[in-house]
């Protein structure tokens, strides 16, 4: 599947490139013996390559260096595996075999990698856990830190909750950007309760909700009378109620055009003008925004103004999508289940195939999804257990299309990557495309599609 080429390269001409893989790496043959395995296996499993090389699954698994074998599944069903299991030094492993088929449809390698998510999961051990088969996550004690509701395992998380946490201290006007569903909401009120305005209001505004002709009487009210059907005493607008504390405006990109001239004003001017007065009302407040659009595309296109974009944009906070920050996804089911068992006062589990299942979806849909899923799965799900089978179908199929995409991205890429190496090199020390052929047992032809494929200078 990777080209003729690869199938004569050596594992010493692999190791540079494998061993940079922060995951351990094991590569078996079709009969389940261990050719090779990475610094990061090394590492994780606390052993020598040569305690497991030449070595089969089985003898393996007896001496309880890999317990159960995912290898050996993976011969027996002839498909991907995921599990979660334990090691010998007590470290909780998220582990996936991937079977590589020939042209004849028969397994020619596995390539199984592990990840510890020991530090995610601070996982409740139940008696069944020794096989497999049940996960409880229960403690989210020490998840989130601060008290925000913010699950922050990933680094790009924490890096987001530590600018957050500098940024609450000053008063500058701060635009947070991210998909839909990623916890914008969240971040502009951990800007205001760790700053110095926490005892004041925190006045969320949804531009993308109120109708066009309401949202000025709404951002900034009005005098009596101001026009018909308003109130006779007048009213007052959403940055007044916020005076001293904290105005959000989430969905920004939606606040038509007229209407952002005056906010403009707002923020320059420190001071608002009610619909239909003549006075100028000053305001402290401090201005937080929220958008899942590309302001800049939108100023380009001219819906958006540009000064106005500067305006808001004085410190950006870009929140990452959840399958950009995969170490998040466990913590975040582990509190939203504890959150619904609360809730509904269940005691609900997940099986270990469920929770791979889980883990290897890429949530489209970010935290807003994930929630929503887990209550679902809480509800609906008979049985104490949640298991594989409990989980809607397009989950399934998405997250094996997700896995199976990783997998062949990175090991394709590392191929590639290692084919490339070896072709300089040969270009190196052989005169000619028929040499480099004769050394690396491939056709002339071959060598030639690949120089061209990876821009190389070749020979005759």
């Amino acid at each position: 599947m990777y080209g003729n080429l690869t199938g004569s390269i050596s594992i010493d001409d692999l190791l540079p490139i494998l061993d940079s893989i922060t995951d351990a790496v094991f590569i078996d043959d079709s009969s389940g013996v261990c050719i090779w395995c990475n610094n990061a296996c090394e590492e994780l499993y606390k052993i020598n390559s040569y305690d497991i090389e030449g070595k089969h699954v089985n003898e393996l698994e007896r001496t309880g260096i890999f317990t159960p074998s995912v290898t050996k599944r993976v011969l027996e069903e002839k498909r991907d595996i995921t599990i979660i299991h334990e090691n010998k030094l007590g470290k909780r492993l998220l582990t996936t075999g991937t079977p590589l088929f020939d042209d004849s449809g028969e397994i020619s390698l596995i390539i199984t990698t592990s990840r510890d998510i020991t530090t995610l999961s601070n996982l409740k051990r139940q008696p069944q856990l020794s096989t497999g088969s049940m996960i409880d996550l229960g403690d989210i004690d020490k998840l989130d830190s601060s008290g925000s509701g913010i699950i922050a395992s990933s680094v790009a998380m924490r890096n987001v909750m530590s600018l957050t946490k500098r940024l609450a201290t000053v008063n500058s006007t701060v635009l947070i950007t991210g998909e839909s569903g990623v916890g914008k909401g969240l971040i502009a009120k951990l800007l205001h309760e760790e700053g110095n305005r926490y005892k004041e209001p925190f006045v969320t505004v949804n531009c993308g909700a109120i109708p066009e002709n309401l949202i000025e009487s709404e951002l900034f009210g009005y005098v009596p009378g101001a026009f018909t059907g308003s109130r006779s005493d007048g009213k007052r607008g959403l940055f007044e109620a916020a005076q001293k504390g904290t105005i959000f405006l989430d969905e920004i990109s939606e606040l038509p055009l007229n209407l952002q001239v005056k906010l403009l004003r707002a923020i320059q001017e420190r001071e608002i003008t009610p619909v239909g007065g003549v006075k100028a009302i000053p305001i402290d407040v401090r201005i937080v925004s929220a958008t899942n659009k590309d302001l800049m595309t939108l100023v380009k296109q001219g819906k958006f103004r540009e000064d106005l974009y500067y305006r808001l944009n004085v410190v950006p906070i870009n929140v990452p999508p959840l399958r950009d920050r995969p170490e998040d996804i466990l913590p975040l089911i582990q509190s939203n289940l504890a959150r619904c068992n609360d809730n509904l006062r269940e005691d609900k589990v997940f099986s270990a195939d469920a929770l791979a299942v889980l883990l290897k979806y890429p949530w489209p849909g970010n935290i807003r999804e994930l929630q929503n899923i887990i209550e679902r799965l809480t509800i609906t799900t008979n049985d104490n257990m949640i298991t594989e089978d409990n989980i809607p179908i397009f989950i399934k199929q998405e997250a094996e299309t997700n896995a199976n995409i990783n997998v062949g991205l990175s090991l394709s890429n590392a191929m590639e990557k290692a084919e490339k190496e070896i072709l300089q090199r040969a270009l190196i020390n052989y005169k000619s495309t028929r040499a480099i052929a004769k050394v690396l047992n491939v056709s002339q032809p071959t060598v030639v599609r690949k120089l061209h494929k990876y821009g190389l200078a070749g020979g005759k």
